[in-house]
């Protein structure tokens, strides 16, 4: 999403905002289902956000400052967190209800994915030779992530012509982490665009008998610069609260895509394979993108029997489809809730 030139126009208003303590004795969720306002919310970070009449709201307890269709803010009481119930006052409904009664004029879409083959060219990745049938079979992770990446591209395309599909790589060739970063970040997409990073790689362990797929999103640990510190030339206080805000909400849409994925890769694989679950980590190629992001390992070169798989264009087929369903899933929610996770 375009989050570069936002928020500035607010921030004088912002200097001479001060807080009133208002009582928080309001429960959300229960006044949500009053009102038909969606709740998600997100437990690691403490933010959530509302959604009515295609607006949404992003929030963080004990913030006063709130999101607007992730291009405006505004001040408002902050909510707070009162064991499992997230408590507001009355000047926060009633500020988000003006809200939601203003009209929507620009809807939230994906407007580009971008699909990284790991490793390439004069880098292998894991590599492991076997022999079979009387011959020596080496089976690399950069054929495997390429083979990969290609057919989902095509999927994609297929199902998204209106979006920008693009390959970090089409065919064999080495590009550095950093160049990887560089093409993710450069991508150009419209206002209230978002563009998604979807990095493909191949374990390997030095135990032979380790297997399975896994999914790896930032580490919420991990804070990143999201927002450009020049569109804050009022006042740049408000830059370090702002960033986390849309850092936060880039991690849960994180968290999302890689739940989407797990979902769709079990739905294909079955038991074929082993779903080792959804991961936290800080890989370099995923924590320098300014987007949701997540990093697939789709199994282990290591062990035979599952190499043998990943070299069969059969499985490689299941293991794509099952990406692309998580995909398409995680883009219907995000289009219609902004990816976090329902409460409702």
């Amino acid at each position: 999403m375009n989050v570069r030139k936002v928020f500035s126009a607010a921030a004088a208003s912002f200097a001479l905002a001060f807080s009133l303590s208002a009582a928080n004795d309001i429960s959300l969720l229960d006044n949500s289902k009053k009102t038909g306002v969606n709740v998600y919310w997100d437990s690691l970070s403490e933010s959530g956000m509302l959604e009515k009449n295609d607006h949404h709201l992003s929030f963080r307890t004990g913030e006063e400052v709130v999101i607007l269709d992730g291009i405006r803010m505004m001040i408002t009481d902050a909510p707070e967190l009162n064991g499992n119930r997230i408590l507001v006052s009355k000047k926060f409904l009633d500020d988000s209800e003006e809200f939601f009664s203003q009209k929507s004029e620009l809807p939230f879409k994906v407007g580009a994915i971008l699909i990284d083959a790991g490793h390439g060219g004069k880098d292998p990745g894991a590599l492991k030779t076997y022999r079979v049938g009387g011959k020596d079979l080496t089976i690399r992770e950069k054929d495997i992530t390429l083979r990969v990446a290609k057919m989902l591209g095509e999927k994609l395309r297929a199902a998204y012509p209106n979006k920008q599909i693009i390959l970090t790589r089409d065919k064999d060739v080495f590009l550095s982490l950093g160049e990887r970063t560089d093409i993710a970040n450069g991508v150009k997409v419209g206002e209230n665009e978002a563009v998604l990073f979807i990095s493909v790689h191949v374990n390997s362990s030095l135990n032979k008998n380790s297997s399975g797929y896994e999914v790896w999103y930032l580490s919420p640990g991990y804070r990143r610069t999201v927002l450009d510190k020049a569109s804050m030339d009022d006042d740049k206080s408000l830059f370090p609260i702002l960033n986390s805000m849309m850092e936060e909400e880039y991690t849960t849409e994180s968290i999302m895509i890689a739940k989407f994925i797990m979902d769709g890769l079990q739905g294909q694989i079955g038991k074929e394979s082993t779903a080792r679950g959804i991961k936290a980590e800080e890989w370099f190629v995923v924590k320098n993108s300014n987007m949701p992001s997540v990093l697939i390992e789709l199994g282990f070169v290591s062990n035979e029997k599952e190499a043998l798989l990943l070299n069969d264009e059969k499985y490689l087929k299941k293991a794509t489809l099952g990406i692309y369903n998580g995909i398409a899933a995680f883009i219907t929610h995000f289009e219609r809730s902004q990816g976090f996770t329902s409460l409702r």
